[in-house]
């Protein structure tokens, strides 16, 4: 690894993003403002047919009133409640193809897979905020005073609300319910876990949205982090606002949450990822106390990991023999 820290001192660096000091307060809000939110769903039948699955698509009104799109994947002829499993996508995409989840569902998993808000799904970003929308979702609403009024403030509650949803669901066995992504949605996991305890299982792959202010002390012009680079260069190119640009991205950072974890957690890092620079992921994975394991793939960048996905499958399959 060129770019980055050494592992050995990976495994001791705990961060440099600043912690705002109310940031228990922020997320402790934003979990009352999420319980008098109503846990009602729509379902439409999907177009998609399979002989292992019922597919639908799942609809909820998350905070602030946008409609929230998911895939449910529900296996067939069901007789017992069995496992669960959410499903976060990565950066600018969707919750991806009915076909992603028949493998798990043939097993006995029933599947939500979550659009995030205005990106390549089907989910609605509803905000107003003042400030750039033209370069990316995480400097969307940091002109504004209020950090409530940040993007992905609203997208992390989505993820405690759908984790909510399949845990009501009647086939589901609220002990047997894990999370998943890669990347951003990799982030996403490591935050519904975060916010929600009953989750008992969580996967995240090279994760996204965290130490946003290591990610700026390395070249991150052409990485996962390239808004923050072009919210400097384009609004705020003297860097006057450099200290508050930082703290605000405080309240939406996932090395801020990870200490709240309950659950088990898999965690996949490439050491030669120069989109999510590994230390930026040390951050927040230094900081899990619950039960872990890292797996480092020492030749390997932002890309598709060789033997993980099998890794993973048994790291959930342990989920269905309980």
């Amino acid at each position: 690894m060129k770019f980055d820290m050494p592992l050995d001192q990976l495994k001791e660096y705990m961060g440099t993003n600043p912690k705002p000091v109310d940031f228990d307060d922020f997320w402790d809000k934003g979990l009352r403002d999420l319980e008098i939110q109503s846990m009602d769903y729509e379902l439409v039948p999907a177009e998609f047919k399979s002989g292992a699955a019922d597919c639908f698509h799942l609809y909820f009104t998350g905070v602030g009133g946008a409609r929230v799109h998911c895939q449910l994947v529900k296996p067939k002829n069901q007789k017992e409640k069995g496992p669960g499993l959410i499903w976060f996508h990565g950066y600018h995409v969707s919750s991806g193809d009915w076909i992603d989840k028949l493998g798990y569902a043939a097993e006995g998993f029933t599947v939500l897979a979550m659009d995030c808000r205005g990106q390549g799904g089907l989910s609605e970003d509803n905000s107003q905020v003042r400030g750039t929308t033209l370069k990316g979702h995480i400097i969307r609403g940091i002109e504004e005073d209020d950090p409530e009024k940040l993007y992905y403030r609203n997208v992390f509650l989505d993820t405690v609300q759908a984790a909510r949803i399949l845990l009501s669901m009647d086939n589901v066995d609220e002990e047997r319910v894990g999370v998943q992504g890669a990347s951003q949605g990799g982030a996403l996991a490591i935050v519904c876990s975060a916010l929600e305890p009953r989750i008992k299982k969580t996967v995240a792959t090279y994760p996204f949205l965290s130490d946003y202010r290591r990610a700026w002390d390395l070249d991150i012009s052409n990485s996962a982090y390239e808004e923050i680079h072009y919210y400097f260069k384009f609004i705020d190119p003297t860097h006057t606002k450099e200290a508050e640009l930082f703290n605000k991205l405080g309240y939406i950072d996932i090395q801020h949450l990870a200490g709240r974890i309950e659950a088990e957690v898999l965690w996949a890092v490439g050491m030669e990822d120069q989109i999510c620079p590994p230390s930026t992921q040390f951050a927040a994975y230094n900081k899990i106390t619950s039960q872990k394991q890292l797996e480092v793939f020492y030749e390997y960048g932002h890309e598709h990991l060789r033997t993980f996905g099998d890794r993973v499958h048994s790291f959930f399959y342990e989920l269905l023999n309980k």
